[in-house]
């Protein structure tokens, strides 16, 4: 979440910034967090002072006893007794007005980067680099949209999965599921120079799935386990984070690197009118992320350095891509910079989001409660945290199955994958 503080002395920087996002009802919600912070320090101040009152009553009483002035002292408990009433009330007061005000602030999204670029929505994403596409490189075998050509291979069974789990749900058969396999251990591979490996559980609290952000602001999107009070992960950054979760960690320890390959889960409340066909979008498909915990000085060339690993995996298979950088009003909830990856399918002729590269700076840090002790400090800071995809599998698969299908019908495999698919070079065309 924000820093109230922050908001509290710079109300005005704190409303600009949050303006760029182009939500006018955020400022509303600032407004909201600004008076309940006023009235809960209002009130802690009351109940602090009637706490002070009530402990020198007790020391009159202790006193009035002691000279023998028993009704004195039999006053001053009259006394202390009402205003520990009073202080009562108070203390409840005061903890309600703390929860409505981190209820307010859980829902507030993270401040954008000054040197995110303004905009009102992802049209306004700004392209960075585009490398290795050219649309008239491509032939008319590549043409061809990975649904059929999976259909066509055996690798892609979704008529099946429908049949098992219902609508939005893919299966994978064959050579598919060895790429998809490893295509993950391939990422897991690339970082594992530098990245320690997490096999974290795949069912998180609610205090887990609040820490990044995902609650409470959209629950509709989490599959929940209700009877458990658990939910199913959208993504490892979700335990990732929580690792270190009310806990403090040494400045010497920083950067701190985790990655993880989970199956991630997604209800995709919102997928109306967006294609959902084939590998495009699904209810639970496999993805390795990479995580950071860093200090603010540390965090800018953690945040080059996930963006490059990301870059140098689809590099690696081959794969056309273009790097945007995220406009102030296509943020995420709790992204204070962020970078997408995306590449290029012949097929289905569209640009594939398979990596958002993202800087939370101290908003995701703040709700879980994570610190770091400055070298030398006796203090704690907030420390902060970084991630981003290595590989998600099903949108990095279409593409190289277009990308790399040829005019015999069969599809190549990238070089990159010939160690993880048992020999095998070539997902060959059937009869």
């Amino acid at each position: 979440m924000i820093d109230v503080r922050r908001l509290r002395s710079d109300p005005a920087g704190v409303r600009a910034a949050m303006a760029r996002r182009g939500q006018p009802e955020l400022l509303d919600q600032l407004d909201a967090a600004l008076e309940l912070d006023r009235e809960q320090r209002d009130l802690t101040a009351q109940r602090d002072d009637l706490r002070r009152q009530i402990n020198e009553l007790s020391k009159q009483v202790a006193r009035r006893r002691a000279s023998g002035d028993a009704a004195a002292a039999e006053a001053a408990v009259v006394e202390s007794r009402l205003l520990g009433q009073a202080e009562a009330d108070l203390a409840r007061q005061t903890d309600d007005v703390e929860q409505d005000l981190r209820e307010v602030l859980l829902r507030i999204p993270n401040v954008p980067a000054a040197d995110a670029p303004d905009g009102k929505s992802e049209q306004d994403n700004v392209v960075v680099t585009t490398v290795g596409y050219d649309p008239d490189a491509y032939g008319e075998h590549q043409r061809v949209p990975h649904w059929e050509i999976g259909a066509a291979l055996g690798i892609l069974d979704n008529e099946r999965a429908v049949k098992i789990s219902g609508s939005m749900f893919t299966m994978l058969r064959g050579l598919g599921a060895t790429m998809s396999r490893g295509l993950c251990q391939l990422a897991l591979d690339r970082n594992a120079d530098a990245f320690e490996e997490i096999r974290p559980p795949s069912l998180v609290t609610t205090a887990t799935l609040t820490a990044t952000g995902q609650l409470p602001k959209f629950a509709d999107d989490a599959y929940a386990i209700e009877r458990d009070d658990l939910w199913c992960i959208p993504t490892a950054e979700v335990p990732l984070t929580s690792i270190g979760r009310d806990e403090i960690v040494a400045e010497v320890d920083l950067p701190m690197r985790f990655m993880a390959y989970t199956p991630c889960y997604r209800r995709e409340a919102g997928s109306a009118g967006r294609d959902t066909r084939g590998l495009l979008r699904s209810h639970e498909f496999d993805k390795v992320e990479i995580l950071a915990y860093a200090t603010p000085a540390q965090a800018p060339r953690v945040l080059d350095e996930l963006l490059a690993r990301g870059v140098s995996m689809i590099e690696a298979l081959g794969l056309a891509y273009r790097i945007l950088d995220i406009s102030t009003g296509d943020l995420g909830q709790s992204h204070h910079r962020s970078f997408d990856i995306e590449v290029y399918a012949p097929g289905c002729d569209q640009w594939l989001e398979v990596s958002s590269v993202s800087w939370f700076g101290d908003y995701q840090a703040r709700r879980a409660n994570i610190r770091y002790r400055p070298t030398g400090a006796k203090g704690t800071e907030v420390l902060h945290t970084l991630n981003g995809s290595a590989l998600a599998v099903p949108r990095v698969l279409a593409a190289i199955l277009e990308v790399n299908r040829q005019p015999d019908g069969s599809v190549a495999i990238p070089e990159a994958l010939w160690p993880y698919t048992r020999g095998a070079r070539v997902i060959p065309a059937r009869a």
